[in-house]
């Protein structure tokens, strides 16, 4: 199993060697592709799932610096905390394969704490518009992070990957 994401087609693919066996529609970072600390880019490049963080809470947990805070998002919430950056029901950390382009060094994906997680009902699916991470709908971050392990590859590009 191992996981590609199209940054143009704004799509993620789990396939089992060559067969696709899921498509989600995903947004990648609104600043575009870039490796770089504090670019607040979606990293390219060969990677694997470090960790798989949020197994059993329920769908919409609210996570903060990787730990769930007892909260359920909800557009009161949303409404409450304008400006927070959502991550919800499960997370899937990223971390680099490629040394100097994806790991160590001021281009580490897992020192920039990129991931794969839900977001908000109201984000909007099919184009940029995170701050560096691979936003999914709950319900599709849900099933995918049911279908992968740790150490599942992961490649993010632009095009076909």
């Amino acid at each position: 199993m191992r996981i590609e994401i199209d940054a143009t087609k704004q799509e993620l693919r789990l396939l089992d060697g060559k067969r696709v066996l899921k498509r989600y529609s995903i947004s990648t970072a609104k600043r575009g592709l870039g490796e770089k600390n504090g670019s607040l880019c979606t990293p390219r490049g060969r990677h694997i799932v470090r960790a798989k963080i949020g197994a059993g809470q329920p769908v919409g947990t609210v996570f903060v610096r990787r730990r769930p805070t007892g909260e359920v998002w909800t557009p009161e919430l949303h409404a409450k905390y304008p400006g927070r950056d959502w991550i919800l029901t499960r997370v899937l950390w990223l971390s680099g394969r490629e040394l100097g382009k994806n790991r160590l060094g001021d281009v580490d994906t897992m020192r920039r704490y990129i991931y794969i997680h839900g977001a908000p009902d109201t984000a909007e699916m099919g184009k940029p518009g995170s701050i560096g991470c691979i936003r999914m709908r709950n319900k599709d971050i849900a099933e995918l992070f049911d279908l992968v392990s740790p150490y599942t590859e992961v490649r993010i590009s632009e095009g076909k990957a």
